[in-house]
């Protein structure tokens, strides 16, 4: 996985991304994907705070370092 930096070109962010969501989902759901966040008219950041509302900071950090064991860089 490539390290994003404050020098990382939009172009290489959009590039990193793509490749992550096809590499999860695979060609067509990502594309899926991506038109469902261009057509949804939503607050990202709303949306996260309510996805998480009902995960206490414990099980946050357990997930977090679960997952960065699964998956180290």
């Amino acid at each position: 996985m490539k390290t994003i930096t404050n020098t990382t070109s939009t172009a290489e962010i959009m590039d990193i991304g793509i490749n992550c969501l096809i590499e999860n989902l695979g060609t067509i759901e990502a594309e899926h994907f991506i038109s469902v966040l261009l057509r949804e008219k939503s607050d990202y950041t709303k949306w996260r705070r309510k996805y998480f509302a009902n995960i206490s900071s414990d099980e946050f950090h357990d997930a977090a370092v679960a997952y960065g064991r699964a998956n180290p860089l």
